[in-house]
């Protein structure tokens, strides 16, 4: 009995990692793993598909109502979620925060979409200091959205016009961002009458609302404000004055 626990003990020193903790305001970003195989094996469209984003929109939406934790806001494009917090759990053990994050979204979107074949993310953690350095690397993740949406349109363009995927991917890597747009021109595709959040991302914030009630004790109308989830699918650019605006607005959510 001894022996056992002396070896209990033994190992769970060993958990070198458990202990490593990041303090808040911080940021978990989620990226699917090997999606491009999982889009294929479920026939979704190329290179974007609607119902593939509102499956993934809705799990995060679902990670906000029913995870536990309690995120600011989201940023999705593509297959990547990045999710702001001012107060985590776990007291901001690492592992704890990446696991169950990368995890919940993947059942979460697993359930939403009906996969039949088992489906993984991996998250990593930001520490971010203040709203300045979170509305910058929303812009940063932005501008690789549409970074992504030129090289998406590019690819699947390259491979319409008669290449292989191998050759599409060679040309591809020398090609500059102007000259994939001239290229997708040529074939009737303008990047700029794509859908917003192709280009641009969706949001998922918790937004402010008035809502009128009674005082019994007072015996008079009253207003409060309470929070709802909400889906944002039309974004203005965050290196924008708009853009920033709507940024400082959905970090004002109270403590």
């Amino acid at each position: 009995m001894r022996y056992a626990v002396d070896r209990e003990k033994l190992f769970k020193e060993r958990e070198i990692y458990a202990g490593i903790r990041a303090t808040t305001p911080l940021i978990v970003r989620a990226d699917g793993r090997n999606f491009k195989r999982v889009l294929f094996d479920n026939k979704f469209q190329k290179p974007y598909d609607e119902r593939f984003a509102r499956g993934i929109v809705r799990a995060t939406e679902q990670f906000f109502v029913s995870s536990g934790f309690d995120p600011l806001l989201a940023y999705i494009f593509s297959d990547e979620v990045s999710l702001y917090f001012k107060h985590v759990p776990f007291k901001g053990r690492i592992e704890k925060l990446d696991s169950i994050i990368a995890s919940f979204l993947a059942s979460a979107l697993t359930i939403t979409l009906d996969f039949k074949d088992a489906i993984a993310f991996d998250a990593r953690v930001i520490p971010v200091c203040g709203d300045e350095e979170v509305i910058a690397y929303l812009a940063q993740r932005q501008a690789e959205a549409w970074r992504n949406h030129i090289n998406a349109y590019g690819y699947y363009g390259l491979i319409e016009s008669g290449m292989d995927t191998r050759e599409a991917e060679k040309r591809l890597r020398g090609m500059k961002a102007e000259d994939v747009h001239e290229l997708l021109f040529r074939i009737g595709i303008n990047l700029n009458d794509t859908p917003g959040w192709q280009r641009r991302g969706i949001m998922v914030v918790r937004q402010g609302y008035e809502k009128r009630g009674y005082n019994p004790r007072r015996a008079s109308s009253v207003t409060t404000t309470r929070y709802r989830v909400e889906q944002l699918w039309d974004l203005p650019l965050f290196n924008t004055e708009e853009g920033e605006s709507l940024l400082r607005r959905c970090l004002r959510y109270p403590d």
